[in-house]
């Protein structure tokens, strides 16, 4: 009787075919990614080539913590601001209204103002302040 212990096989998994197509999966991923949704982030970029929409100058609406208005540095009075804002409107060729609201005002106060923006039909920008340090 032959009572000697056999070896075991030992199992094992051939894992040099999984690096590459570990690498073409992640290639592939990669580059499905980028090309589902290019405009995650909209941003509105001056094109380099053509000169007069580097001239153009948005017009500033400041509003004071007192609620004084300013376009332009010009202070205005509430019951004016729709017509002199429609003043300054006309005479540019693609408006863009930036807000410069101060903190300490209520959402109210914006939102008198981009009612106002609204029926002048304007793009209107939230000045904000960079906290980055």
């Amino acid at each position: 009787m032959n009572l000697r212990r056999r070896q075991k096989e030992v199992a094992e998994v051939s894992t040099e075919s999984l690096n590459d197509i570990m690498f073409f999966l992640l290639l592939f991923f990669l580059i499905v990614s980028t090309l589902v949704n290019p405009n995650v982030i909209k941003l509105f970029l001056p094109a380099a080539k053509q000169s007069p929409q580097m001239a153009k100058q948005p017009i500033s609406l400041s509003i004071t913590a007192d609620k004084q208005y300013y376009i332009n540095k010009v202070p205005v009075a509430f019951d004016q601001l729709e017509s002199e804002l429609k003043i300054q409107l006309a005479k540019l060729d693609q408006p863009t209204v930036v807000l410069r609201l101060d903190k300490s005002l209520t959402i109210q106060d914006l939102a008198d103002v981009m009612s106002i923006g609204e029926d002048l039909q304007v793009k209107m920008v939230l000045a904000s302040e960079n906290t980055k340090k």
